[in-house]
């Protein structure tokens, strides 16, 4: 990876730092999802779902908790890591089997892979905002294909 001039943290540093937060997502129900965001995030974190709504921190545990819950075997990579500045761009990969309704479809037995793409912003060594848009469209698609 490669990074502007003026970057303020490597990408090892974006690594170790965004580290916490993925741990959580991988298998969610069998973690302290709380004590990893406390330790990847800022108190006043804000994980934006579109430009304008956000959810603070402990919701944001709460939503990766029920998603464990739904995906037992929710697994979370991270494929990419890029950095400009006091930001972190993250491509992803997640995948899983949902044992109950999964944003709307009735388990079928099938698995997901989809992508997932998070720009953080970093203030103090932890995360402080996080964009993020996943595929659920395709997802849904695969868990529903026959």
């Amino acid at each position: 990876m490669t990074k502007s001039d003026e970057s303020t943290m490597t990408v090892d540093q974006a690594r170790k730092i965004s580290a916490p937060l993925y741990a959580a997502l991988n298998r969610p129900a069998e973690k302290d999802v709380a004590a990893l965001l406390a330790e990847a995030c800022n108190d006043d974190y804000r994980s934006f779902h579109t430009n304008q709504d956000f959810l603070t921190r402990d919701q944001l545990g709460e939503v990766f908790t029920r998603m464990g819950e739904t995906v037992p075997d929710l697994a979370w990579e991270v494929v990419d890591i890029h950095v400009v500045d006091d930001m972190m761009i993250v491509r992803g990969e997640a995948t899983g089997t949902p044992v109950a309704e999964f944003w709307g479809a009735a388990p079928t037995g099938k698995s997901f892979r989809t992508m997932a793409i998070d720009v953080f912003t970093v203030r103090g060594g932890k995360l402080a905002t996080g964009y993020h848009v996943e595929n659920w469209a395709t997802a849904l698609e695969q868990l529903q294909a026959s």
